[in-house]
This record gives C-alpha cells, structure tokens and sequence, in this order.
C-alpha cells in the first residue's frame, strides 16, 4: 500500500492530508472546550448547532466553489482554503460570543468544503494506475481513522501541558503546513471540456453534453448543478448516494449515541466513551488496510451493496442489545458491533473514489467530487438529527429499528439503481480524441 508514497506529487498531498487532519482534530477538542467557557451546561446544543452549521456548508458551498474553480488553478484553490482555515483558527481563542463561534465556524467549514473536493479529484489524475488509486483510497480513508483515534490522545497530552486556546495554534499549524505541501507539489493540469462532439456513452456512466452545464457554454449556476445532474442521471452513482445514507446512519448512531449508551444503560465511566469509539475506528482500519487486494480481484459492486445490508443486521444486533437486561455481556457485545459498524462503512466509503472516477468524463470529474461531498453530507445532516431525537424522545431501541429501516430502504434502493445499467452502447464519434481518456466510464 505505501508503495504509492513513491509518487512525490501524492506523497506532498498525502502529507498534506495528515496534517490538516491532526489540527482538525485538535480544533474539534478545543472548539468543545471553548462551547463549555462560553455556554457552560448548553454546550451540548452550542456544539450540535455548530455541526449543523459544518453541514450546511458542506451541501451548500461544495458545488458553488465547484462551479467557480475552473477560474482558478487547483493548487492556488487548497492553499487559498488552508490559509483560511489557518485564519479562523486563530481567531477562535479571542472570541467572547457564542455567535461568534457560529460565524467562523460557517467560514472554516466553507473553506473545507472548497478544499476537499478539489483535493479529492485531482488524486485519480496524480495516480492515473488502478491499483496505485485503489491503494491512495486506502490510505486516505486509514488517514481518517488514524485522526479519529491519535488527536484526542495528542489533544490530552497537549492540555497536560497547556490551555486549551493553544490547540487552535497547533490547528492553524496543521493548515498552514498542508498550504506549504499543497504548493510544493507538482500537479497536473486539468482536462478541459472541449465541443467536440458527444463522448461514447458506456453502461452506467452519464453522456457528456458539450456546451451545456459542465463545458465552456455553462454559467455558473449550470456548473454548480453539474454534478448533482450527473448523480441524478447515472444508476450507479445514483446507487451511490443510496449506500452514502446507509453508511451515515451507522455512523450517525455511533458518534451521536455512544456516550448516552455508555454512560446510561450501560454505567459505564467516562473513559470507556473514548473505547468504543476507538473500536469503531480500528473496524474501519482494518477494512482500510485489507481492501485493496479484494479490489483487485471483485468489482466494487461487490463489496459495496452486501455492506449496506450488513448495516441492516448491525442495527438489528444493536435494537436486541439495546432491548436486553442488565448484564456484563453488553459492554464487550457494543465493542463488537461498534467495530463492525466500522468496517461495513469503510466497506462502503473507500472504494467511493473509483465509483466516481470511472463515472464519469475527465472534466466532469471536479463537478462529481463535490456533489458527492455535498450530498454524502446532506446524508449526515439528515441521520445525525435523526439519532438523536429519536434516542432521546422514544429510546435507543426505536432508534436503532429506525435506522435500520433507513438502512434497509438504502440498501434496496442501491441495488435496483446499480443494476439498472443501460444494455446499448452508442457509437463512438471518430472526431472526438476525448472519448479514450482517462475518466470515461467503465461497466459498473
């Protein structure tokens, strides 16, 4: 797997990645820190708001700056987000007002959502080999599960030593640093649309329309709708989208129920909270880390749905957990399904790149990776509310049978879509050079 570290330009990129991702995680033990200072016993619904905020620009600003980045080289793009990441986190530990928060919560979120996916799609044009991309899905996708797990435990060590204000020095360190990476790396240049006439149209992938949203004649609203269209229009990412919601619900119910369950029915310390979680991470590294040989050998359709009707039983195994008496049994029985939970997600996400690289066109390709990003996490802001309003008001039972329900309704839904792959195969224009790149559609 780290054999694709060879590639100076991903190696830049990736260590990019890290660092963004540890002073991510150093702000999210802060900003937690910092909602109890300003709201002290309202915390809880400070740092709730400011997850819906982080959501909300997630779906909102994604596709907009996925439209206007054509205007603007992608490197100059993700150092431009990162120095304003680094800005925001500076601020953070002079504001005095919850609103405050609120404000530049919405801006650092905004600048993310510009970030990630113009980092996300230049990655197949970086690693054009289908191995070396499957490998890169990995390590990002362990890079996220590493973060999870290492920047509470830094964040401790940290405040050991030092107030809380000083993470979000350490968090503005971490996007300047990715800004210094992100500019020393050679990318390369983007594929252009040009109107050349219609590409072949392969099973499952959606037909270019040159001129339209996506090519030189789309505005800026055109643009900003591209990747939606395309998610709308072809089966398999339309399947996509259904396996983003199943993969949410579980981890919605993970991160938001862990420490009621755990505190509550179960009694257990405050230190235990951190251990569940743990397991849930170390389920997905462990996918993470094993996947790229069964990608070699399975289509991604084959991995993927039977993890989103894993999800379903999960959900069963936790409504009986959580339906049971009093026992010790419980506690070693949550880690199980809160790694397995891991895994069946990461079953899900990791190969969430190559289904959406060989889904569509070159040039389309920025447009997808920021609908995605915005719809996965239109998802989160759907499921996140969902677990815990009904975990509040009707038990964790009902929720756990309810997003099951979710679950199984996704699964079922991805299914249907991912085989509803067109049977004809229109005829390639020989005037149009483009239809052979890299980025055209494969069979799903």
């Amino acid at each position: 797997m780290l054999s694709v570290l060879r590639n100076r330009t991903y190696l830049h990129l990736f260590a990019a990645q890290i660092v963004a991702l540890l002073g991510t995680g150093l702000a999210t033990v802060a900003l937690g820190l910092l909602a109890y200072d300003l709201a002290g016993v309202n915390a809880g619904s400070v740092l709730g708001t400011a997850l819906a905020i982080k959501m909300l620009a997630y779906v909102g600003i994604a596709p907009v700056v996925s439209a206007l980045a054509h205007r603007i080289p992608r490197r100059r793009l993700m150092a431009a987000s990162d120095l304003t990441r680094a800005a925001v986190a500076l601020t953070l530990p002079f504001v005095t007002e919850v609103w405050q928060v609120y404000v530049l919560i919405f801006v650092l979120q905004s600048a993310s959502a510009a970030f990630t996916p113009a980092f996300q799609s230049v990655i197949p044009e970086v690693l054009p080999e289908e191995r070396a991309y499957t490998r890169a899905l990995s390590l990002s996708r362990l890079a996220y599960d590493t973060e999870s797990l290492v920047s509470p435990v830094l964040a401790a060590a940290l405040l050991a030593l030092i107030s809380y204000n000083w993470l979000f020095w350490g968090t503005a360190g971490g996007f300047l640093a990715s800004a210094v990476l992100v500019v020393s790396a050679a990318l390369p240049k983007p594929v252009r649309s040009e109107s050349v006439g219609p590409e072949p149209v392969r099973p499952g992938s959606a037909r270019r329309e040159p001129g339209r949203a996506g090519g030189p004649g789309g505005g800026v609203l055109a643009r900003s709708v591209r990747g939606t269209r395309l998610f709308l229009a072809v089966p398999r990412l339309r399947a996509m989208l259904a396996l983003d919601l199943a993969a949410a619900a579980a981890s919605a119910m993970v991160i938001v129920n862990t420490v009621v369950y755990v505190r509550g029915p179960l009694g257990r310390p405050a230190t235990d909270v951190p251990i569940a979680l743990g397991a849930y991470g170390a389920g997905s590294m462990v996918v993470a880390l094993l996947l790229p040989r069964v990608l070699d050998r399975v289509p991604d359709r084959t991995v993927m749905l039977p993890a989103a009707f894993g999800i379903v039983g999960l959900f069963g195994l936790l409504a009986a957990l959580t339906a049971a008496g009093p026992g010790a049994w419980r506690w070693p029985v949550l880690l199980a399904v809160w790694a397995a939970f891991g895994a069946v997600g990461s079953l899900i996400l990791t190969p969430t790149g190559r289904v959406l690289r060989d889904s569509a066109a070159a040039e389309d390709l920025p447009a997808v990776f920021a609908a995605q990003f915005s719809l996965s996490h239109g998802c989160w802001l759907l499921t996140y509310p969902l677990a815990g309003w009904l975990g509040a008001t009707l038990g964790l039972t009902a929720a756990s049978v309810a997003l099951g329900a979710v679950s199984l309704a996704s699964g079922v839904l991805a299914t249907r879509a991912w085989h509803a792959v067109p049977s004809a195969v229109a005829p390639a224009p020989a005037a149009a050079p483009a239809s052979g790149k890299r980025g055209a559609a494969v069979p799903g």
